[in-house]
């Protein structure tokens, strides 16, 4: 906000006449670490993350807020963390903004696209930026009154947009029963196929078109621009020219042991990794994952290749978001809903033209809620007083530069009374969950978390010092607002 008047002079386009920069704000479903400019996994192919890369700076140890969809997006959209909202978990059955229901404190919040659009933006927005998922149409938590414009239905932007292949039972592909989140050939959400449809005819293919359009002619009002890409989100299915990049005799398994819940706390997916073990399918998912990851990088690559040509080149802030992290067989789990590394460590990239160090990495610990103050300074907007993070601006200019908080998730487990929480600094991080388990991890030395150090005396005052950065007072979980008008089992209008 102070630097208003010194990064106007950064933004400004000759003969737009615009002070303020446009926006491209990225938000990724479902995507881990394992691209090329973090972990690198390998034989993964991301060369437009790479790209990314070489003109943002890299958060290389920016998480989540809460390690699942609706949660973490009404953070960021919000900027209010769980431990003040009291969103932790999924809820489905939505038609429209009912967590501002869910959650007294969000009845008022005014949603980032909004607070552009008050502040003399045009906000588009289109895809998932709030949680929806392909196979619930109509069931979505998005705003449709933060937006100028939506593509489709904001209340239903995805559900008609993905094609399925054609799929053969379990039964009659040789697999046991048991297959998580249905086992018959028309339920198979949690598995991976290429689609033979063709490509243009994808959902994420067809939110970039509808986005590139919007950046040929941007109008005479700064753009905020929102596009939600759904994949690597379940189902694994993009054509078969991602797969063809990843043979199956090629794909690596992720770094993990087979005991290693032994001394961490159960997840309670177990039972998602013994069927994927037992029917020999984690190098087929692994697959579909890391073809679906290529897939959205190529999109990426569609959308920079857009902005490049288009009047919006070089006064564009551009951030890239995932949720959260995920898990493909880590520590026996499947997805996310877990406070480990992999499930909260995020993509998180931001470019702001003449302040952002390009190139850059950092390691200073940011949580996602820092989005939303960042995208307020270097607009030269003012921060609502709701929002619980505070700006990246300083990293922006010196990676380095330290900040004096640290990375903050958390979550609710469904048999536990109270909301567990997790932090990260530059090397450690400290999980102390609902019923009291605690778990501590050196990343420097041990970065998939296989020995949990909370027993150790040399770390006592590692541990004391990340237990005091802990919030002392959380929100209790809300529970769904049966009564609220955006509730689906209301009647709508």
């Amino acid at each position: 906000m102070k630097l208003c008047s010194l990064l106007f002079g950064f933004f400004l386009v000759a003969g737009a006449g615009l002070a303020k920069p446009h926006v491209l704000f990225i938000s990724i479903d479902d995507m881990n670490d394992y691209i090329s400019p973090l972990d690198n996994h390998p034989g993964i192919k991301t060369p437009n993350f790479d790209r990314l890369a070489k003109r943002s700076v890299t958060f290389a140890n920016a998480h989540c807020a809460a390690p699942a969809c609706h949660p973490s997006r009404v953070a960021v959209m919000t900027g209010v963390h769980p431990v003040k909202s009291g969103i932790y978990r999924n809820m489905f059955g939505a038609h429209g903004p009912r967590w501002r229901h869910e959650s007294a404190m969000l009845e008022n919040a005014v949603v980032l696209s909004q607070h552009f659009r008050n502040h003399g933006y045009r906000a588009l927005g289109g895809g998932k930026i709030f949680h929806t998922l392909q196979w619930t149409p109509g069931d979505s938590q998005n705003d449709p009154e933060a937006w100028d414009d939506y593509r489709g239905d904001p209340n239903d932007p995805i559900s008609a947009d993905w094609p399925r292949p054609k799929l053969v039972s379990d039964m009659d592909a040789g697999l046991t029963k048991g297959r998580p989140l249905g086992g018959h050939s028309s339920s198979q959400l949690f598995g991976a196929a290429p689609l033979p449809q063709p490509e243009e005819s994808y959902g994420d293919h067809l939110v970039t078109d509808w986005a590139i359009e919007q950046m040929k002619q941007p109008g005479d009002k700064p753009l905020f621009l929102a596009v939600g890409l759904f994949r690597p989100h379940i189902p694994w299915e993009v054509s078969k020219r991602w797969f063809d990049l990843y043979p199956l005799d090629e794909v690596q398994l992720p770094k993990h042991l087979q005991d290693d819940i032994a001394d961490a706390h159960s997840h309670g997916r177990q039972g998602w990794h013994k069927w994927v073990t037992d029917n020999n399918q984690w190098k087929k998912f692994m697959q579909g994952y890391l073809a679906s990851i290529s897939y959205v990088d190529h999109q990426l690559g569609r959308l920079l290749d857009a902005l490049d040509a288009s009047p919006m080149k070089d006064n564009t802030v551009i951030v890239l978001w995932s949720d959260h992290g995920f898990h493909i067989g880590e520590k026996q789990n499947w997805e996310k809903f877990a406070l480990w590394d992999q499930t909260t460590r995020v993509p998180f990239f931001v470019h702001a033209p003449g302040v952002s160090r390009d190139g850059a990495s950092t390691r200073q610990p940011t949580t996602l809620t820092d989005i939303y103050p960042t995208l307020c300074e270097l607009a030269g907007l003012p921060v609502p007083e709701l929002c619980t993070g505070v700006s990246l601006v300083p990293q922006l200019k010196n990676p380095n530069a330290p900040r004096d908080r640290m990375a903050l998730t958390a979550f609710q487990f469904w048999n536990e009374k109270t909301p567990s929480l997790a932090v990260a600094d530059s090397r450690y991080r400290f999980i102390r969950y609902g019923d009291g388990f605690e778990e501590l991890y050196d990343l420097e030395k041990d970065p998939h978390e296989f020995k949990n150090l909370i027993a150790d005396p040399r770390l006592a005052k590692v541990k004391i010092r990340l237990a005091n950065a802990l919030p002392k007072k959380v929100t209790p979980i809300q529970k769904i607002p049966q009564d609220s008008p955006f509730h689906s089992g209301r009647k709508r209008n």
